[in-house]
C-alpha cells in the first residue's frame, strides 16, 4: 500500500525538534499479502511464530548506518559500519524522544529492519540498497495481534501533529477497506536455471582446508556459507512467496526488508537471536541438523542421531556455552533442556536460554553482544571470522545477520537471517551455510546444504 500523501518523502533523519505521532484503529482482517503488494517501496514484513505479524509500507523515518546510508533518500548521514550499533541507539533515542501514540500496545511505534553480517559490508550487486544497518518506521502498517487486526499511521517530523495523523489514518482506512480478505496465490515464477556461486568441488576444497586448520588447533569451529543464484522464468512476487512460506513453515519466523524499490531480503528463518521484554531475555542455541524422515520411524531415528552424535553435540555445546557467556555480563542466565526442533524439511538440536537483566539494557546491546553467534560465525570468533573472510568468495551481505524490530522502551525481537535470500525481478540469490568442526566430512557437509535452500526454491519452482 502506498503511504498517505506527503509520507513518501518523509524518510527523515531523527531530529531533536521533531515529534513522532502515531494513530491506530481496528480494521477487518484483510490480506497482508495484498497490503504488501499494493505498496511501492520501503516494505517490511515481520511475523513471529508466537503470532505477532506486522506489514508496513513507506517510511515515516529511517535509521541508517554504513557507507551507503543513502542520505539522498532522506536517511541519516552515513556512519561507519563499525559504529553501527552505537549510531542506531543514538538515532533511536532522537526518534523516540517525543512520542504521541494512541492505540493498543501491539501497535506502538517500532522500527523494522536489520544489519549486514559484518561491519565492512559494501552495498553492491544483489545487496545494492542494503547498507550496514537500516531500520524503518513504517508510514502505514497493519498489525495482526491476538485481539484483532489494526491499521496504524505514523508521522514524524517538526510539523507532525495529531490532526494530520488522524486525517492520514482515515484516508488509509478507506484504502484498506478496499483490500480483499484473501489474496489467491498467483503462479509461481518458475526456475529457469540455477548456479551455485561456490560449486561442490570448490566447497569440498574449502571445507577440507578449514578442517585442517581446526585439527591444527587454530580454531574450534567455522561456519562456511555459499549461495545459489536462481534465474527465474518470470518476475518474482515476494509477497506471494512469503504467503506460500507461511503455509509451509508456520513454525518459523517470516520477514521481508526492502529498503528501496529494488530487491528485497526475505526468508523463513527458524532461529531466534534474541527477544527482550522488560527485564526478561530469551534466546536459543540452534545447531546441528538432520533431514526429516519419510516415515515416523525414520524421523525418530534421525532425531536420535542428532541427540547421540558426538560431533553435533560438541558443536551444540560450543554454541550454548558461548551464548551463556555473552549474556552473563547482562544478568542472571539460565539454560533450558536440550531438545530437537522439527521443521517441515529439517530438524535441529535446540537449547533454550534465558536471562534476567540486571540493568536497563537495550535490545540492540544484546544483539551486538550475541551477533554473530557460533552457529553462524564460529569459535574463537576472531579466528573464525578471519577464516570466513579468507575462504568465502562471495559477499554474505545481510545473510545470517540480525533481522527484527525494536521500540522506544528498548524492547525488541530479532531472528537470525538464515534460510534466506535476496530477490527482485527475474533473479534470486539464496544462501546456506554449515558449521565446520574437526571431524566434519566435506562431502557430507555439501549434502547437508541442499535442504537449507529448499524452503525458498520450492516456492519459486512451478509444479510439473
Amino acid at each position: 500500500m502506498n503511504p498517505p500523501d506527503g509520507e513518501a518523502r518523509a524518510a527523515l533523519r531523527p531530529d531533536a525538534d521533531a515529534a513522532l505521532v502515531s494513530r491506530s484503529c481496528e480494521v477487518a482482517d484483510v490480506s497482508f499479502g495484498s497490503f504488501l503488494a499494493a505498496g511501492d517501496r520501503h516494505r517490511v514484513h515481520w511475523a513471529a511464530p508466537d503470532g505477532l505479524e506486522v506489514v508496513g509500507g513507506g517510511a515515516a523515518a529511517r535509521l541508517v548506518a554504513g557507507s551507503a546510508a543513502d542520505s539522498r533518500d532522506g536517511g541519516s548521514p552515513a556512519a561507519d559500519g563499525a559504529d553501527r550499533f552505537e549510531s542506531l541507539r543514538a538515532e533511536a533515542g532522537a526518534l523516540f524522544a517525543t512520542v504521541d501514540h494512541e492505540g493498543p500496545a501491539a501497535t506502538r511505534p517500532r522500527v523494522f529492519g536489520g544489519l549486514s553480517f559484518g561491519p565492512d559490508h559494501e552495498p553492491d550487486g544483489a545487496w545494492a540498497g542494503f547498507p550496514a544497518a537500516c531500520f524503518t518506521l513504517p508510514a502505514v502498517q497493519l498489525t495482526r495481534a491476538e485481539d484483532g487486526t489494526y491499521l496504524t499511521v505514523n508521522r514524524y517530523g517538526p510539523d507532525a501533529d495529531a490532526a494530520a495523523a488522524e486525517a492520514a489514518l482515515s484516508d488509509a482506512r478507506d484504502r484498506v477497506d478496499d483490500l480483499p480478505m484473501m489474496r489467491p496465490f498467483g503462479e509461481k515464477p518458475g526456475v529457469a536455471g540455477t548456479e551455485w556461486l561456490v560449486d561442490r568441488a570448490e566447497w569440498v576444497e574449502q571445507v577440507s582446508s578449514v578442517v585442517d586448520r581446526i585439527r591444527d588447533g587454530d580454531l574450534l569451529k567455522t561456519v562456511l556459507a555459499t549461495a545459489l543464484r536462481v534465474d527465474l522464468a518470470s518476475e518474482v512476487d515476494i509477497p506471494d512467496t512469503l504467503g506460500r512460506l507461511r503455509r509451509t513453515y508456520p513454525e518459523c519466523y517470516r520477514f521481508l526488508v526492502q529498503p528501496t524499490d529494488g530487491d528485497g531480503f526475505f526468508g523463513p528463518p527458524p532461529e531466534r537471536l534474541v527477544r527482550r521484554e522488560g527485564e526478561v531475555v530469551e534466546t536459543e542455541a540452534l545447531a546441528g541438523s538432520m533431514p526429516r524422515g519419510d516415515t515416523p520411524e525414520a524421523d525418530a531415528e534421525h532425531a536420535r542421531s542428532l541427540l547421540e552424535s558426538e560431533k553435533l553435540q560438541h558443536e551444540q555445546r560450543l554454541v550454548v556455552d558461548t551464548v551463556c557467556e555473552q549474556l552473563d555480563a547482562f544478568g542472571t542466565v539460565g539454560e533450558g533442556e536440550q531438545g530437537v526442533r522439527k521443521l517441515t524439511n529439517i530438524q535441529h538440536l535446540q537449547t533454550p536460554i534465558t536471562a534476567v537483566l540486571d540493568g536497563d539494557t537495550h535490545v540492540l546491546e544484546l544483539v551486538e553482544a550475541l551477533h554473530p553467534t557460533p552457529a553462524v560465525g564460529g569459535l574463537p570468533l576472531s579466528a573464525a571470522l578471519s577464516t570466513i573472510d579468507g575462504t568465502e568468495t562471495f559477499d554474505r551481505g545481510w545473510y545470517a545477520s540480525p533481522v527484527g524490530w525494536f521500540d522506544a522502551a528498548g524492547d525488541g525481537e530479532f531472528a537470525v537471517g538464515i534460510r534466506s535470500g535476496v530477490a527482485g525481478g527475474r533473479e534470486a540469490v539464496l544462501f546456506a551455510g554449515n558449521g565446520i568442526v574437526g571431524d566434519s566430512d566435506p562431502e557430507a557437509e555439501w549434502d547437508e546444504l541442499q535442504p537449507k535452500v529448499r524452503p525458498i526454491v520450492d516456492e519459486l519452482e512451478r509444479e510439473g
